[in-house]
């Protein structure tokens, strides 16, 4: 098989939501498609509006191959257009709690467990779960499980493309790369917080993910998981800010995505 660098391009359709585009694979992550302004519970009291619909509707998607799901119990992650949309796809790689949940020929996968993509035309796709931790220490009973993605295939210049899921910035998370050499990496970010819970945090903030990009000087950096939600703490402003502040390499590696428009990246 050759290993000439296949082209990469990754289209923002909002929230967690991107369309992955290498090698003749479609590959859609967390599918949010639900129209703006219903409300959606996630238990123990916690609840976010949605208030941008997706860039790119469902129905104007075409065949996609495999759905990463980070996680199926959260609406901003999975939401009910979402959900029928896995119905059409061959391949959903989630949690293994998710697995048994969707039914169907869901994949479920533990951080560390891996899964390959394969075709007689494309290139093999290794997908390997990375950990997350959807809130601060002991809130997994409450958060639930969750993944983040490894992807890997032969050709890549400079490292894995990543998807690091819902998590705060963990011991755990920073190590993917000493195991991972990452060349782009798709951060969720948002700084996720309610009312009920005061300070606590369950998704990563802009000023941790310039610590984790610094200590692992990805190629690129790109934002999702940052807008169209209620719940979202940290817009792009305060994304900038911390990037900012950054050292120069970790400033030069950001690279926004506008909204519905694929767009090339060097993997």
């Amino acid at each position: 098989m050759s290993t000439v660098e296949p082209p990469l391009r990754i289209t923002h359709i909002g929230g967690p939501t991107t369309l992955i585009e290498v090698g003749g694979w479609r590959l859609l992550t967390d599918p949010t498609f639900d129209p703006p302004g219903r409300r959606y519970t996630f238990g123990w009291g916690t609840s976010s509006r949605k208030v941008t619909g997706p860039a790119v509707p469902a129905a104007d998607l075409g065949p996609i191959d495999a759905v990463l799901l980070s996680h199926d119990h959260h609406g901003d992650n999975l939401d009910d257009t979402g959900r029928a949309l896995l119905g059409g796809v061959d391949t959903v790689l989630t949690t293994v709690s998710g697995a048994r949940r969707l039914g169907h020929d869901a994949q479920g996968l533990r951080a560390g467990w891996s899964a390959r993509l394969a075709h007689p035309e494309r290139p093999t796709i290794e997908v390997t779960a990375t950990p997350c931790r959807h809130g601060p220490p002991l809130s997994a009973p409450i958060a639930g499980d969750v993944i983040g993605f490894a992807l890997r295939w032969a050709g890549q210049r400079h490292g894995a493309l990543w998807i690091t899921g819902d998590t705060v910035l963990t011991r755990r998370v920073r190590e993917v790369p000493t195991h991972i050499p990452i060349g782009t990496v798709l951060l969720h970010l948002g700084g996720v917080r309610f009312p009920i819970t005061g300070p606590l945090r369950y998704s990563m903030t802009a000023r941790r993910a310039a610590q984790l990009c610094a200590a692992m000087r990805p190629h690129t950096a790109i934002p999702v998981h940052y807008e169209g939600w209620q719940h979202f703490q940290e817009p792009r402003d305060v994304i900038e800010r911390a990037f900012a502040a950054a050292p120069p390499a970790v400033r030069d590696s950001i690279r926004w995505l506008p909204l519905g428009h694929p767009t090339t990246i060097t993997a």
